[in-house]
């Protein structure tokens, strides 16, 4: 029985002109991280799951991979559990690892574990693929790429005002008119403890966090359901609706850690006020980043022209390495969406026409100059010049429509006649002209 070939949900195949367009995303994200000092580290694709629980709140844990032990994994299952079909007493004990949600939490991992070989503060940059078990749709996806810089180390907003210059190069880089929204967890504890729910902050922000999904309906529905009443609501949707600091500053006069996180924002302006920046930076108080490890000042990239999530996001995390045994290092780091990226990319044709890079030139030869044409690829590629060569001495005719179906823009004909005048037939496959052309001249030309 032959099996119809077929992807796991929330996956892509990418084909060349794909993978190109992909690489020009990550080689612009790269070469700014560089500019910047930053320096690249890799992480497992695998974490344990102990290190990956926990950190994300109630729904990133939901949405983890988990990956099963191996050999006979139901072996030393309690038999109460497996019949009693309860799930977290029995993926506890079946699986120990899982594949990683993003690259944050892998990295607070890889500094506690390399903190003496490590001299903070320490930026580094990563560029890899992480794992949710998240319902697939319109540019989200079960496996995907986060390009993040962090620094850990440091307490200065000056590197929060780093990152967001980061964001700014490399969207304008790409072409991508975007807006990069700032707020500040202080801020939002502040709120809650004005609107008299701070015992209710986690369930406030991850449900502000689904405001562009549900909307205000929804999001107030959810709230009424985790122990906010009307009023609360109410309360919070005028104060999340406010647009500058100084008209929410009259509203956190009691809360000394909404102050202070009012200060934090003041702070991150006066950096910013001393760059210029090409991309527009916008307060949003609805900015929640649900993610529990956030402490501080947190950012999100939306794209001004397309209908699309998130672009990127991060913010300020001070304790995140403590839980594995390493105290007091703050740190702060971005995340740029690549599919994301790409999705917008594509669909307002912002992507160079020549991102695919390949050979100018193609050689195609006849029935008795296939030895001399491979000779002649090799002597090329010695030179310098990419080449590449037909693989058999087929009708001209079906060559010569390889060569125009893979859009190369010239071919080098090497036939008899050819090979006895020791001259070559050049073919500009844009305007059909041919000419005779010498070894020499071939590599003058192509060397340019």
């Amino acid at each position: 029985m032959v099996q119809k070939p077929s992807l796991p949900k929330g996956t892509r195949d990418f084909g060349p002109e794909a993978v190109a367009k992909r690489n020009f995303i990550f080689d612009k994200i790269k070469a700014c991280f560089q500019y910047h000092g930053y320096l690249p580290i890799e992480t497992p694709v695998m974490e344990s799951l102990s290190t990956l629980t926990g950190k994300y709140g109630e729904e990133g844990d939901r949405l983890l991979f988990k990956v099963l032990n191996n050999g006979d994994y139901l072996a030393d299952v309690n038999q109460e559990d497996l019949s009693q079909k309860n799930s977290n007493k029995v993926i506890s004990q079946i699986s120990k690892r899982g594949l990683r949600y993003d690259l944050t939490v892998p990295f607070a991992r890889f500094v506690a574990m390399n903190r003496n070989e490590i001299n903070f503060p320490f930026k580094r940059f990563q560029i890899q693929q992480v794992w949710r078990a998240d319902r697939p749709q319109k540019g989200r996806y079960q496996e995907f790429y986060q390009c993040d810089a962090d620094i850990v180390g440091s307490d200065s907003l000056m590197y929060e005002a780093e990152l967001i210059e980061i964001y700014n190069t490399v969207f304008t880089a790409l072409n991508l008119p975007v807006e990069i929204l700032v707020n500040n967890r202080k801020v939002l504890e502040g709120i809650a403890e004005t609107i008299g729910a701070q015992n209710l902050f986690i369930e406030m922000t991850v449900a502000i966090d689904k405001l562009d999904k549900i909307g205000w309906q929804g999001v107030g529905a959810e709230l009424l359901t985790k122990g906010f009443n009307h009023d609360q609501i109410e309360k919070l949707t005028k104060i999340l609706d406010i647009t500058k600091l100084a008209d929410l500053e009259p509203w956190l006069v009691e809360s000394e850690i909404g102050l202070l996180g009012i200060e934090e924002l003041k702070t991150l302006h006066l950096y910013l006020d001393k760059i210029s920046l090409d991309q527009d930076v916008k307060l949003d108080l609805k900015l929640a980043r649900g993610l529990n490890y956030y402490t501080g000042c947190i950012l999100e990239v939306k794209a001004k022209t397309a209908a699309m999530g998130s672009l990127g996001g991060g913010g300020r995390y001070a304790n995140l390495t403590e839980v594995f045994g390493l105290s007091d290092v703050s740190g702060v780091g971005i995340s740029f969406g690549a599919e994301r990226i790409y999705d917008v990319m594509e669909e307002l044709n912002l992507f160079p026409p020549n991102v695919l890079a390949q050979p100018q030139l193609l050689i195609i030869t006849d029935d008795d100059c296939v030895l001399d044409g491979f000779e002649t690829a090799y002597k090329l590629r010695k030179a310098g010049i990419a080449v590449d060569l037909y693989p058999s001495p087929a009708k001209f005719k079906k060559q010569m429509k390889y060569a125009d179906d893979r859009k190369f823009a010239f071919v080098l004909i090497i036939g008899i006649q050819e090979k006895e005048q020791q001259k070559y037939a050049l073919k500009n496959m844009v305007t059909g002209e041919q000419i005779a052309i010498s070894w020499d001249e071939l590599i003058v030309k192509f060397s340019k």
